[in-house]
């Protein structure tokens, strides 16, 4: 596993699970692909998988799976928004509209599913 000085901050702040999720998925991502941009997005992709960002930390989901459309459409070719690691498929509306009244998201009571993911992504950076 890389150094704790390697690690993402969020990912210093989350459970040693999330954070050898994160540096295997890497590792092996930089002996694929290299350096780089694309062996960072496939290690928080899999992270994304088992983890949902909560505020500045990660956090285990309760179940598996994609968490947005760009991890549902997979693959080198994946279309989609992210989310920033809110979980959009794992959490209900009134669940991400609590955590947006949690995080003073003005607006919230009009907005869609996706657009209170988006703002808490936003608030969460």
């Amino acid at each position: 596993m890389p150094a704790k000085d390697d690690l993402p901050e969020t990912l210093k702040r989350s459970p040693r699970k999330a954070q050898r999720t994160w540096a295997k998925t890497h590792d092996s991502a930089v002996e694929q692909y290299g350096e780089g941009e694309r062996a960072q997005r496939t290690a928080y992709a899999a992270l994304k998988h088992s983890f949902e960002k909560v505020e500045d930390h990660w956090e285990p989901k309760d179940e598996k799976g994609p968490s947005d459309p760009r991890a549902k459409s997979g693959g080198s070719n994946a279309k989609g928004e992210t989310f920033g690691g809110v979980d959009l498929y794992g959490n209900t509306k009134q669940e991400l509209y609590e955590r947006a009244a949690s995080l003073g998201v003005k607006g919230r009571s009009k907005m869609t599913k996706e657009e209170l993911a988006r703002e808490i992504a936003r608030k969460q950076r």
